[in-house]
Protein backbone atom coordinates (compact mmCIF):
# COMPACT_ATOMS: atom_id res chain seq x y z
CA UNK A 1 0.00 0.00 0.00
CA UNK A 2 0.98 3.17 -1.09
CA UNK A 3 -0.08 6.98 0.28
CA UNK A 4 -1.42 9.29 -2.15
CA UNK A 5 -2.22 12.69 -2.38
CA UNK A 6 -5.57 13.49 -4.04
CA UNK A 7 -7.33 16.91 -5.39
CA UNK A 8 -10.46 16.84 -6.74
CA UNK A 9 -12.48 19.42 -8.42
CA UNK A 10 -16.16 19.00 -7.77
CA UNK A 11 -19.40 20.51 -9.41
CA UNK A 12 -20.54 23.69 -7.62
CA UNK A 13 -24.21 22.52 -8.25
CA UNK A 14 -23.57 19.44 -6.18
CA UNK A 15 -21.65 21.29 -3.63
CA UNK A 16 -24.59 23.50 -3.05
CA UNK A 17 -27.19 21.06 -2.39
CA UNK A 18 -25.03 18.84 0.21
CA UNK A 19 -21.56 18.49 0.86
CA UNK A 20 -20.96 15.50 2.71
CA UNK A 21 -23.02 13.99 -0.48
CA UNK A 22 -20.74 15.62 -2.77
CA UNK A 23 -17.54 14.28 -0.28
CA UNK A 24 -19.22 10.82 -0.13
CA UNK A 25 -19.52 10.68 -3.66
CA UNK A 26 -15.37 10.54 -3.93
CA UNK A 27 -14.34 9.07 -0.81
CA UNK A 28 -16.71 5.95 -1.63
CA UNK A 29 -15.01 5.22 -4.68
CA UNK A 30 -11.78 5.62 -3.68
CA UNK A 31 -13.13 2.56 -0.85
CA UNK A 32 -14.64 0.24 -3.61
CA UNK A 33 -11.36 0.13 -4.93
CA UNK A 34 -9.39 -1.07 -1.39
CA UNK A 35 -8.16 2.84 -0.16
CA UNK A 36 -7.96 3.51 3.27
CA UNK A 37 -9.27 7.42 3.48
CA UNK A 38 -6.65 8.99 5.91
CA UNK A 39 -7.80 12.54 5.71
CA UNK A 40 -10.71 14.03 3.62
CA UNK A 41 -11.57 17.82 3.84
CA UNK A 42 -13.07 21.31 2.49
CA UNK A 43 -9.94 22.68 0.63
CA UNK A 44 -11.01 25.81 -1.25
CA UNK A 45 -13.87 27.20 -3.83
CA UNK A 46 -12.22 29.13 -6.68
CA UNK A 47 -13.16 30.63 -9.78
CA UNK A 48 -12.05 28.53 -12.87
CA UNK A 49 -9.65 29.81 -15.37
CA UNK A 50 -11.64 28.22 -18.26
CA UNK A 51 -14.68 26.82 -18.55
CA UNK A 52 -14.85 22.95 -17.56
CA UNK A 53 -17.87 21.20 -18.96
CA UNK A 54 -19.93 24.86 -19.16
CA UNK A 55 -18.92 25.80 -15.17
CA UNK A 56 -16.81 28.78 -14.00
CA UNK A 57 -16.29 27.95 -10.24
CA UNK A 58 -15.34 24.57 -8.43
CA UNK A 59 -14.73 23.72 -5.07
CA UNK A 60 -11.73 21.49 -4.28
CA UNK A 61 -11.85 18.54 -1.96
CA UNK A 62 -8.10 17.85 -0.88
CA UNK A 63 -8.05 13.84 0.44
CA UNK A 64 -4.82 11.44 1.86
CA UNK A 65 -5.20 7.89 1.27
CA UNK A 66 -3.61 4.38 0.70
CA UNK A 67 -3.61 2.22 -1.45
CA UNK A 68 -2.53 -0.43 -3.51
CA UNK A 69 -1.25 0.83 -7.43
CA UNK A 70 -3.84 -1.48 -8.93
CA UNK A 71 -6.81 0.03 -7.39
CA UNK A 72 -5.89 3.56 -7.80
CA UNK A 73 -5.55 2.22 -11.46
CA UNK A 74 -9.24 1.17 -11.76
CA UNK A 75 -10.70 3.83 -9.65
CA UNK A 76 -9.49 6.66 -12.31
CA UNK A 77 -12.17 5.54 -14.59
CA UNK A 78 -15.07 6.06 -12.17
CA UNK A 79 -13.52 9.76 -11.12
CA UNK A 80 -13.74 10.22 -15.22
CA UNK A 81 -17.44 9.29 -15.30
CA UNK A 82 -18.75 10.77 -12.01
CA UNK A 83 -20.77 14.23 -13.16
CA UNK A 84 -19.56 15.31 -9.61
CA UNK A 85 -15.81 15.49 -10.71
CA UNK A 86 -14.62 18.14 -13.32
CA UNK A 87 -11.12 17.01 -12.84
CA UNK A 88 -9.12 15.05 -10.33
CA UNK A 89 -5.05 14.64 -9.56
CA UNK A 90 -3.63 11.67 -7.69
CA UNK A 91 0.17 11.86 -7.02
CA UNK A 92 2.47 9.85 -4.80
CA UNK A 93 3.06 11.37 -1.05
CA UNK A 94 5.52 11.00 1.16
CA UNK A 95 3.67 11.70 4.57
CA UNK A 96 1.16 13.37 5.59
CA UNK A 97 1.82 17.23 5.98
CA UNK A 98 1.05 18.36 9.45
CA UNK A 99 -2.25 19.78 10.82
CA UNK A 100 -3.82 18.15 7.72
CA UNK A 101 -5.55 15.37 10.09
CA UNK A 102 -6.47 18.16 12.63
CA UNK A 103 -8.14 20.33 9.35
CA UNK A 104 -9.81 16.78 8.83
CA UNK A 105 -11.10 16.17 12.06
CA UNK A 106 -12.27 19.25 12.29
CA UNK A 107 -14.37 19.08 9.39
CA UNK A 108 -15.87 16.00 11.15
CA UNK A 109 -17.21 18.31 13.77
CA UNK A 110 -21.25 18.38 14.20
CA UNK A 111 -21.24 22.25 14.25
CA UNK A 112 -19.40 22.32 11.16
CA UNK A 113 -20.69 23.39 8.26
CA UNK A 114 -18.96 23.77 4.64
CA UNK A 115 -19.29 27.61 3.12
CA UNK A 116 -21.89 27.71 0.58
CA UNK A 117 -20.15 28.52 -3.06
CA UNK A 118 -21.57 31.61 -5.19
CA UNK A 119 -23.99 31.10 -8.34
CA UNK A 120 -22.10 29.53 -11.11
CA UNK A 121 -24.02 30.23 -14.11
CA UNK A 122 -22.91 27.97 -17.09
CA UNK A 123 -21.25 28.86 -20.10
CA UNK A 124 -22.86 28.36 -23.23
CA UNK A 125 -21.47 28.23 -26.80
CA UNK A 126 -22.34 31.84 -27.61
CA UNK A 127 -20.87 33.25 -24.79
CA UNK A 128 -17.31 31.63 -25.72
CA UNK A 129 -17.61 32.79 -29.23
CA UNK A 130 -19.22 36.06 -28.97
CA UNK A 131 -19.41 37.32 -25.52
CA UNK A 132 -16.61 37.79 -23.00
CA UNK A 133 -14.54 34.95 -24.67
CA UNK A 134 -14.46 36.40 -28.13
CA UNK A 135 -11.54 38.63 -27.54
CA UNK A 136 -9.34 36.07 -27.04
CA UNK A 137 -7.39 35.35 -30.16
CA UNK A 138 -7.81 31.90 -31.70
CA UNK A 139 -5.48 30.24 -34.18
CA UNK A 140 -6.98 27.66 -36.38
CA UNK A 141 -4.70 24.54 -36.19
CA UNK A 142 -6.08 22.33 -38.66
CA UNK A 143 -4.27 24.10 -41.52
CA UNK A 144 -0.90 23.74 -39.82
CA UNK A 145 -0.14 20.51 -40.67
CA UNK A 146 -1.21 20.60 -44.61
CA UNK A 147 -0.30 24.14 -45.95
CA UNK A 148 -2.39 25.12 -48.66
CA UNK A 149 -1.21 25.72 -52.55
CA UNK A 150 -0.50 29.76 -51.89
CA UNK A 151 2.22 28.92 -48.77
CA UNK A 152 3.94 26.23 -50.51
CA UNK A 153 5.03 28.89 -53.14
CA UNK A 154 6.45 31.21 -50.30
CA UNK A 155 3.36 33.19 -49.44
CA UNK A 156 2.50 32.75 -45.13
CA UNK A 157 -1.16 33.67 -44.15
CA UNK A 158 -1.72 32.94 -40.48
CA UNK A 159 -5.95 31.58 -40.26
CA UNK A 160 -7.42 32.73 -37.02
CA UNK A 161 -10.96 31.49 -36.51
CA UNK A 162 -13.42 31.45 -33.33
CA UNK A 163 -13.31 28.19 -32.33
CA UNK A 164 -15.36 27.41 -29.25
CA UNK A 165 -12.94 26.19 -26.11
CA UNK A 166 -9.59 26.67 -27.67
CA UNK A 167 -7.28 29.92 -26.53
CA UNK A 168 -9.27 30.29 -22.79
Amino acid sequence: MKLYEGMFLLDNQAVRENWSRAKAGVTDILAKYGAKVLTARHWDERKLAYPIKGRTRGTYLLCFFECGSEGVNQMRRDFEIDERVLRYLLVNAAAVPAGELEKSQAEGAADFAAPTPPADERVSAERMVFGEFADRPVVDRSRAAAPANDEAEGEESEVEAPVAGEGV
